[in-house]
């Protein structure tokens, strides 16, 4: 089982930016999806970004021209960038990767806009 390890979350004010890191304990190459979701409270956790396959990005409708999802095979992490963001954005964050038929979360990590 992949174990993935996210840091970046915390408290900006509205139109601020942050970047979340997930770093996984193994290889990524051959991933069939990795990114990242979120979950604000009273809410189903919805997909924000999200690598499919080796070439395919899909987002959020809530966060296009926002955010960036990228990675980095070399250290096995990807990377949101977050820019632009809103109060609506609260939420904790969740990476998330499939692999060989097998999914991994981390354990999430808070993100907080002030208005």
């Amino acid at each position: 089982q992949v174990q993935l390890a996210e840091s970046g979350g915390g408290l900006v004010q509205a139109g601020g930016s942050l970047r979340l890191s997930c770093t996984a304990s193994g290889s990524i190459f051959g991933a069939s999806a990795m990114g990242w979701y979120r979950q604000a409270p009273g809410n189903q956790r919805e997909e924000v970004a999200l690598f499919t396959g080796a070439s395919a990005t899909n987002y959020g409708d809530s966060v296009k021209g926002r955010f960036t999802l990228s990675r980095d095979y070399a250290k096995n992490t990807v990377y949101l960038q977050m820019n632009s963001l809103k109060p609506e954005d609260t939420a904790v964050y969740y990476c998330y990767i499939k692999k060989f038929g097998r999914e991994s979360w981390g354990q999430g990590t808070q993100i907080t806009v002030s208005s």
